[in-house]
């Protein structure tokens, strides 16, 4: 690539998966209130897709008009559960009310990535997975927890499917890296085909 793209998101998990990719990055932080945003979109009944999607753009516009040349990659991830959304829980407390809402029942994980360059977008996708959860007592998921709060407190849904998370799942369907939180082999596409990317 020319110039490394910048990736506006604080995510470890985004960050190992496009430089285990061979994606030069660098990362910037925006500063953004999401939650401000996703309760108005949610206020004005926008669904997860949309939400999801403004998301994303908004971080990547934050972090371009601070590096206007160069191109920014804005993510975010949402969790629906019949039209309700989750949130990162705060606590194990919080994470515990989740999972067991969660517990049995089939929920989509939208996971939206929107590039930016000179001002303006260029470049977005929203991958959808569906997962069912498993049937799991309230023993093991206390443990799960207790095992595995500091590894899952920054994820949507508080779990992991490239760790111990995979054990609360039936079955799990789309894109492994749209799980992770990146739609990655489209976003690689589109800068092969852009040229930034060799082959």
């Amino acid at each position: 690539m020319r110039a490394p793209l910048i990736l506006a998101s604080g995510s470890e998990t985004r960050r190992e998966l496009l430089e285990n990719a061979g994606v030069q990055i660098e990362v910037v932080k925006p500063r953004v209130d999401e939650e401000m945003m996703r309760d108005a979109m949610l206020a004005e009944d926008a669904p997860p897709r949309d939400i999801a999607d403004a998301l994303a753009e908004m971080k990547a516009r934050r972090v371009s008009e601070k590096h206007p040349s160069r191109l920014v990659l804005g993510c975010d991830q949402v969790l629906d559960l019949k039209g309700v959304l989750y949130s990162k829980a705060r606590t194990v407390e919080e994470a515990k009310e989740q999972l067991t809402e969660l517990r049995g029942k089939r929920h989509s994980l939208l996971s939206a990535a929107v590039l930016y360059e000179d001002g303006k977008p260029i470049w977005r996708h929203v991958g959808i997975a569906r997962l069912t959860m498993r049937v799991f007592s309230d023993d093991f998921l206390d443990d799960y927890l207790a095992r595995n709060w500091d590894d899952v407190r920054h994820c949507v849904g508080c779990y992991k499917l490239e760790a111990e998370g995979v054990r609360l799942f039936a079955q799990v369907g789309g894109n492994h890296f749209t799980v992770l939180g990146l739609p990655l082999i489209e976003l690689v596409n589109y800068l092969t085909l852009k040229g930034e990317l060799q082959l």
